[in-house]
């Protein structure tokens, strides 16, 4: 267990959702710095454990602690990406602008009078967005059009938006997909640095671990409303992964390093690198 603070932890945590249990008994511990994937296949309440750490969905029962308060108290200290987001070509609003949204997005277009403290919040405000903009690598671009830049690129500022206000707690929900793998590498590489240099706990829902392994302290996989959490290569085994789907799975290495899960129920829906059938 780690020795720094505690950012996040879920005590026997159960959720219901319509009647139907989702998640039952999670166990759930992360400390300040930390970078944790969360894992599983589809349906398995990944996004929905997020929702619960936000206070957005309560528990059945067990506890979650945020910053050591409840995760209403604590929200305002946490950074949230949602699911993907696509800006298309139409889209003019600018990079830096869309960052700036992450800092004063409740006073959008509400003109401010500017008093002394005003300027001087002002002046904090720019030089907090362009420190975001420098730390995530963007400054080539974004004072360019969202609609005008890559996925790879809109990732990247989309980070910058959830850590303008210096969250100590960063959730990111699939904020990989729709990228190709060049990017998803850029972008598991920055959330590592940015867990590292900012000091903040990191959460991140995605599907297939193999982009970010290399900068992972740790998973957390969901499956048959349980879950596990721990380093990756001693979560990620054929043991253990047959035990929460309740059926044989097996977990592959492939000769370039990548884990492969075979025989998970929804393989079917995951790319060929992800989870496959057996």
């Amino acid at each position: 267990m780690s020795s720094r603070p505690c950012a996040v932890e879920v005590r026997d945590g159960s959720i219901r959702l319509g009647g139907r249990e989702i998640l039952a008994g999670v166990r759930l511990r992360v400390a300040q710095g930390e970078f944790l994937a969360v894992l599983g296949p589809n349906g398995a309440g990944k996004s929905t454990l997020m929702k619960a750490i936000l206070g957005l969905v309560p528990l059945a029962a067990g506890t979650i602690a945020v910053l050591g308060r409840s995760p209403q108290q604590a929200r305002g200290q946490v950074g949230y990406l949602p699911q993907r987001r696509s800006f298309q070509g139409a889209v003019r609003i600018r990079g830096v602008d869309l960052v700036a949204l992450g800092l004063d997005g409740a006073r959008w277009g509400i003109p401010v009078a500017l008093t002394p403290p005003a300027r001087r919040r002002r002046r904090a405000e720019r030089a907090r967005i362009a420190e975001v903009i420098e730390l995530v690598g963007a400054g080539a671009y974004a004072e360019r059009p969202m609609g005008e830049l890559s996925g790879g690129e809109q990732q990247r500022l989309l980070i910058a938006q959830a850590l303008a206000r210096r969250p100590r707690i960063l959730i990111l929900d699939e904020p990989l997909d729709s990228l190709d793998l060049p990017s998803q590498a850029g972008a598991a590489a920055l959330i590592g640095r940015v867990a590292r240099e900012e000091g903040v706990a990191v959460l991140l829902v995605a599907h297939d671990v193999n982009p970010l392994v290399r900068y992972l302290d740790g998973v957390v996989y969901l499956a048959g409303g349980r879950a596990l959490s721990g380093p990756v290569h001693e979560v990620i085994t054929a043991a253990n992964l047959s035990r929460l789907y309740g059926l044989p799975i097996e977990v592959l290495r492939a000769s370039d390093g990548r884990l492969v899960v075979v025989g998970a129920p929804d393989a079917a829906h995951h790319h060929g690198d992800r989870h496959a059938h057996a």
